[in-house]
């Protein structure tokens, strides 16, 4: 069993215990990032970073414990973007007035994001310039920055896309948040495809991880199976752009 593996199952031991059940998937956390116990307090912490305050346009991913943080977003008409789960139907926006006053809550669900947002392609994207932020959950993260997601890579494949169309890149702040088990004090190696956060949010702290190397650029089109690209539509759509379809 690998690191990353051992790690995740270590902890999500732990996260049964703070966990709020997903109300398909319960308590698996092999197919969803839950919400916790604290996770409002976790955004607070974000609420209160410079990088957050200064947001005009954001990535946010569809984890449950980030629901306070898109209703947050939303309430101050900060579009953002969100993929939708397992990126099988692509990308939904949210911008200002798509969302009534009061359906803020129900509107960062997933389900009200299906509702209100709209779905855009990967060229809708880019046409609205640089991310200034990106927001993820984890299955856990490693106080020197490495992050490890349900173990579909998702959140490296978003990545992936967002630095080969020049929407992202090293000076892009990404922050993970997670509960306090879920952050693990041993020192990892990331792989090629690993996020190194530059933020961990908990419900008790918000963590600035030192810089020690590069993120990843663009997509590693040798490592992606053709069931996944059929099923990825803006993979599929990169695939075109890049003539590669």
């Amino acid at each position: 069993m690998s690191t990353s593996k051992i790690i995740r199952q270590r902890i999500w031991s732990k996260l049964a215990d703070v966990a709020k059940p997903d109300t398909r998937f319960h308590l698996n956390f092999g197919e969803v990032i839950p919400d916790f116990e604290g996770s409002e307090e976790a955004t607070d912490k974000i609420a209160a970073m410079d990088a957050y305050k200064g947001t005009k346009y954001a990535f946010i991913t569809p984890d449950n414990c980030l629901v306070d943080l898109r209703r947050r977003l939303i309430e101050r008409g900060v579009p953002f973007v969100m993929s939708t789960y397992g990126i099988y139907r692509g990308f939904v926006m949210i911008e200002p007035g798509m969302v009534p006053k009061g359906a803020e809550l129900y509107a960062a669900w997933l389900d009200g994001m299906e509702h209100f947002g709209k779905p855009v392609t990967l060229q809708d994207v880019a046409a609205r310039g640089r991310f200034d932020i990106m927001v993820t959950g984890a299955s856990a993260v490693s106080l020197d920055g490495v992050r490890f997601g349900k173990g579909h890579g998702f959140f490296d494949l978003e990545w992936g896309m967002f630095t080969d169309i020049g929407i992202v890149d090293e000076r892009t702040p990404v922050v993970a948040v997670v509960h306090d088990v879920q952050v693990v004090e041993d020192k990892l190696v990331p792989s090629e495809t690993d996020i190194l956060v530059d933020y961990i949010a908990t419900p008790s702290r918000l963590i600035s991880v030192e810089k020690r190397g590069k993120r990843p650029h663009g997509v590693k089109w040798d490592l992606l199976e053709p069931e996944q690209i059929a099923s990825t539509p803006p993979i599929r759509e990169l695939q075109r752009i890049r003539g590669l379809a």
